[in-house]
């Protein structure tokens, strides 16, 4: 009975790992996303994301390291949605989608 139970656990961990890249997170282009969009990252709230947009309305972001420059993201909250961005290719003074 302990065997039939390791394996069974060995087999759901087997499956969780396999299906983990199924549930991977699209990325979100810091160029184009809008505030809302924006609020779906860890530490970002309306606030924050409202100078993300005001700051890439004026200046496109050409790097996700680029976001350090608009207040309220400093080196951890960085580090914490660094990997959740992308910066697509956006014309300063274009409005977000809708």
């Amino acid at each position: 009975m302990r065997k039939v139970f390791q394996v069974m656990i060995c087999v759901l961990l087997f499956g969780l790992l396999a299906a983990g890249p199924a549930f991977a997170q699209e990325l979100i282009d810091i160029n184009s996303a809008t505030a809302q969009e924006l609020t779906a990252l860890p530490g970002i709230g309306p606030v924050i994301a409202g100078k993300i947009v005001e700051y890439r309305e004026a200046k496109a972001f050409s790097s996700v390291e680029e976001i350090l420059e608009v207040k309220g993201i400093g080196p951890a909250k960085f580090e914490a949605i660094k990997d959740l961005i992308t910066v697509g290719v956006a014309v300063p003074g274009t409005p977000a989608k809708e």
